[in-house]
């Protein structure tokens, strides 16, 4: 081995598991997330609470909305999205040393926070719920209402084995700003799909691949395209991403940007060739989601759920860790077969299924523009999520009809 390559992190107690594991995917055909995975390589984060690395800087994700320009609006919209995307795709590998196997959602999980910010960007609301678990799907919805802001969508991962692991990113996000006017502005997202890094060594990291698209409603387009370390050059994490009119084309870019989302990018005039913003992650630190004391939350939120899961992780006993998700899993079983016998569904707590025929007209033309599926892939998603605030209004726990035995836990 060259000195220029990674050392080995598996430990020596999992050597074996860990090489079976890595048959296990490459012989595999169909969705990993289905696959035991080793105990050192396990999270003890649920996925429902991913959907919050979507506005850990609260002052950006509302910045739009001070814009009073249309072209610096869509700019700012794009500024944002690539400052989410360390967090979302990097932050885990920084603090854990490696990009962990996150705990599966079960129908009905829910993470609930917010943001406290000072008072000119004011509260940031976080609501995050499992709405399909065959095939398993997240909806979020996050808002501030001091500035109109919203960012609500779903998403799914399909993963497979093509040399390494693959994950094709399902759904979309969709961000909201009012405008003065009264009029709503929308940005429709496609989201990146990506690959695992680094699978031999057993130090898995994230590396985004493809495209990813911005379609805002006051004609503006974004475009980032990722690139990762290539065999012989290139940085990780790298991308170029450019802004440019729908009615004009890419070629008539106003803006680019390019750089490592992990780490430093550059926001550049095309005409004039000049930097006129450049972000650094190091330089920006995130705000922490603020939740409900673990006493005090729903059986059904994440910390709590999965609290005796989580602490077993952290403490190598994985036989505990066993008989509590076994626990979990055979409630949520017989939930679904007295369901399925009484001829009725789960009912969510903060979305709604809707078809696309009766979706926004403005987001239905943006996602022609963006060339998606008729149904937004909502048969990959269990359908086509959006949240119903009337829900979300004053909503207290219990926030479930069905109490705590849902999860294997008396009453």
């Amino acid at each position: 081995m060259s000195s220029s390559e990674p050392q080995s992190a598996v430990p020596a107690h999992s050597k074996g598991s860990w090489t079976s594991f890595l048959k296990s995917i490459a012989s595999f055909n169909g969705d990993l997330s289905s696959l035991t995975a080793p105990p050192f390589i396990l999270s003890s984060t649920s996925l429902t609470e991913y959907s919050a690395y979507w506005a850990e800087h609260p002052a950006v994700f509302v910045a739009p909305a001070k814009e009073s320009d249309p072209e610096k609006r869509a700019l700012l919209v794009l500024k944002w999205f690539l400052t989410t995307l360390h967090q979302q795709y990097c932050s885990r590998s920084e603090k854990l040393g490696s990009e962990k196997k996150p705990l599966n959602p079960f129908l009905g999980e829910l993470f609930i926070g917010k943001w406290e910010g000072d008072a000119d960007v004011g509260e940031t609301q976080l609501f995050s719920e499992q709405v399909s678990h065959h095939p398993p799907a997240t909806a979020y919805a996050i808002s501030n209402e001091k500035h109109g802001v919203e960012l609500q969508g779903y998403n799914a991962q399909k993963a497979s084995f093509s040399s390494t692991i693959q994950v094709k990113q399902i759904g979309h996000a969709l961000y909201s700003l009012t405008l003065p006017s009264g009029e709503k502005e929308r940005y429709l997202i496609t989201l990146p799909n990506l690959h695992i890094e680094s699978l031999i060594y057993g130090t898995p990291f994230v590396e985004l691949e493809k495209t990813a698209k911005i379609a805002s409603s006051n004609g503006y387009v974004s475009k980032i395209d990722f690139s990762g370390k290539g065999w012989l050059s290139g940085k990780k994490n790298t991308f170029t991403a450019s802004l440019y009119k729908a009615s004009e084309g890419e070629k008539k870019a106003l803006y680019t940007i390019d750089g490592q989302w992990s780490n430093t990018f550059n926001i550049k005039k095309t005409s004039s060739k000049e930097i006129v913003d450049t972000w650094v992650v190091k330089d920006n630190a995130t705000t922490p989601l603020t939740l409900a004391p673990i006493d005090e939350q729903d059986p059904y939120e994440s910390r709590r759920a999965w609290k005796e899961v989580a602490e077993n992780i952290k403490n190598d006993k994985m036989d505990a860790v066993s008989a509590h998700k076994s626990r979990i899993e055979n409630a949520q079983r017989e939930l679904r077969r007295v369901e399925q016998s009484e001829n009725r569904e789960w009912e969510r707590r903060f979305f709604t299924r809707i078809e696309s025929k009766d979706d926004d007209a403005t987001i239905q033309q943006l996602a022609r523009s963006l060339e998606l599926s008729p149904d937004l892939d909502g048969s990959k998603t269990g359908g086509i999520w959006r949240f119903d605030a009337s829900r979300a209004a004053g909503a207290q726990p219990p926030y479930h009809k069905v109490g705590p035995e849902g999860l294997g836990l008396s009453a």
